[in-house]
C-alpha cells in the first residue's frame, strides 16, 4: 500500500505492496486504453458520456407524431408526456381523471421499467390537466404512485389536449 505522505511525481515510479515499481505515466495511458476498450465493448450505459440517444418500449402506445418517447442524455431520461390512450394509440381509455391518471402513471412506470428504473428515479413530473377542478382526484391517484420522496412537480391547466384527454404526464429520471 502507499503511503498517504507519499507524493506523486510523474516520473517517480510509485511503489505496490509486493514490492512492484510501475511508472505513472505508463499507468495512466493503461487505465485510459482500458476505459475506452469497456465504452467501445458496449459495455457503457447509452447516453452517458455521449449524446442523444432516442429510447422506446413497446409496453406502451407508439409514438403518435413526430417525436421520441424517450431521450437519454447522460445520466438523464426526458420522458415525452404520456396521455390515456389504449396500446394501439387509437382511443383514450378511462372516463374519469382517476382512470386516465392510472393509466398515463401505469405507462410511466412500464417506460421506467424499460431503462431499468422505478418511480424513486423520476426527478421532475410536469402534469398538464385540462380541468383543475379535478386536482384533488388526480392528486390522490398520483399518490399512490409517488409513495416516497416524490419528484418536483409543476400542474397546469391547459385549454385542450391530444385526443381530448383529461390529463399529460411528462417526466424527467435519472440513472442510478
Amino acid at each position: 500500500m502507499v503511503p498517504a505522505h507519499f507524493l506523486i511525481d510523474s516520473n517517480v515510479p510509485i511503489p505496490f505492496d509486493q514490492g512492484e515499481r510501475v511508472n505513472i505515466q505508463k499507468l495512466i495511458t493503461a487505465t485510459c486504453f482500458a476505459a475506452v476498450a469497456l465504452a467501445a465493448s458496449g459495455c457503457a450505459v447509452p447516453g452517458i458520456g455521449g449524446g442523444k440517444v432516442v429510447l422506446s418500449t413497446d409496453q406502451i402506445y407508439p409514438a403518435i407524431g413526430p417525436y421520441s418517447q424517450m431521450i437519454g442524455h447522460g445520466k438523464l431520461i426526458y420522458f415525452s408526456g404520456v396521455i390515456p390512450l389504449n396500446k394501439a394509440g387509437t382511443a383514450i381509455e378511462g372516463s374519469t381523471i382517476e382512470e386516465q391518471t392510472r393509466k398515463v402513471l401505469d405507462y410511466i412506470k412500464a417506460e421506467l421499467a424499460s431503462q431499468g428504473l422505478g418511480f424513486e428515479d423520476v426527478l421532475n413530473s410536469t402534469v398538464y390537466m385540462q380541468d383543475l377542478n379535478e386536482f384533488a382526484a388526480m392528486n390522490a391517484v398520483y399518490g399512490q404512485y409517488f409513495q416516497k420522496d416524490p419528484p418536483a412537480r409543476a400542474t397546469l391547466q391547459v385549454a385542450r389536449l391530444p385526443r381530448d384527454a383529461r390529463i399529460e404526464i411528462a417526466i424527467i429520471a435519472a440513472r442510478r
